[in-house]
């Protein structure tokens, strides 16, 4: 008699990023200029800031992996359907069956005046995922891990990201982006306690002035970086808009411009941004290398309508960031 065999379960892979967050539908104007009172017909993309970062790294080459929420509908169907289309594994985005996927509107005003209108009440399924649902193996053994502020925002995903990076064990290239959204919160005070337990976690902390105002009480870039730094991070990044971006470690402190680009919808260009830095971060380039491709990144999806869809290839980053002027700033940090 034949002996039977036991088929064990497949081993979880090793993602190069899994990012936890945000996910919904983006619903952009195809009329620029107008209020959306005004506006006659839209495009439906995939959306949410940690979706459109995995999106950006995938995008890239990486192996990309999203832990998030969709509603058990139609619209929570086509971002689990777009996420994997996009080149990201879905298999940590839970359906819901309570509440609805979110949907986000815009309007487009070029080139700096993008207003969102997020319709998330009472809440959304990417805040309703639970520390029990966390694979806390594929977030200790991914490479890098993402996640963002917003999802600190309320219970039980506060709870979930918190377990989840005490899986982590503060590995290298841990990261939260700043993201913050005042509309998910009861009070900036709120989110400066829930963002500074959260730094104690982290190595890589990314954010613009206003986000690390809120964060550290600091809006002037190198103190700000200081002050993350003094926190226990490894690498601060702070985005300056249009004086650039400015990177710094203890030992290292970067300036790059900005890459100047015809903004059609800037909505999408930090998770771009975010994407690309992910990138650089994995293949260990020097960080002025990094950022001077992560701004490429950022500034090729600022041209473009979309954002999940618009995330550049490595040959575009590359072609654009090799293109602008090398003005970037480095010098040894003084900071100890």
């Amino acid at each position: 008699m034949s002996g039977s065999t036991t088929q064990q379960p497949a081993p979880t892979p090793i993602f190069d990023v899994l990012a936890i967050g945000r996910s919904g539908v983006d619903i952009y104007p195809h009329q620029v200029g107008v209020g959306l009172e005004e506006v006659e017909s839209f495009g439906k993309f995939l959306g949410g800031s940690a979706a459109n970062v995995a999106v950006a790294a995938a995008r890239l080459g990486r192996r990309s992996a999203l832990i998030s929420g969709a509603g058990d509908d139609a619209f929570g169907r086509f971002v689990r359907a777009e996420l994997a289309r996009l080149g990201v594994d879905n298999r940590y985005v839970r359906v819901d069956d309570e509440y609805a996927t979110p949907v986000t509107f815009c309007e487009i005003f070029p080139p700096d005046d993008f207003p969102l209108y997020f319709y998330r009440k009472p809440t959304a399924p990417d805040l309703q995922v639970r520390a029990d649902e966390i694979d806390t193996a594929a977030v200790h053994d991914a490479r890098l891990y993402w996640s963002t502020v917003t999802g600190l925002s309320e219970e039980p995903s506060r709870a979930a990201h918190f377990a989840a990076w005490e899986a982590r064990g503060r590995q290298s290239l841990t990261v939260l982006d700043l993201d913050y959204r005042p509309m998910f919160w009861q009070s900036p005070a709120e989110t400066t306690t829930q963002v500074r337990r959260a730094l104690q976690h982290v190595t890589v902390a990314v954010g613009n002035r206003e986000e690390c105002e809120v964060a550290v009480g600091e809006t002037d870039p190198q103190r700000a970086a200081d002050a993350l730094l003094d926190l226990g991070v490894e690498l601060a990044i702070v985005k300056q808009g249009p004086k650039g971006v400015l990177g710094k470690t203890r030992h290292e402190s970067v300036e790059v411009p900005p890459i100047p680009v015809d903004v059609v919808n800037g909505l999408g260009a930090g998770d771009s941004f975010g994407g690309s830095l992910c990138h650089g971060l994995l293949a260990g380039w020097p960080l002025e290398k990094i950022l001077r491709h992560a701004n490429a990144a950022g500034a090729i999806v600022a041209g473009r309508l979309e954002c999940s869809t618009a995330m550049p290839t490595a040959v575009e980053v590359a072609d654009l960031a090799d293109s602008a002027e090398p003005t970037s700033r480095t010098q040894e940090s003084a900071h100890v």
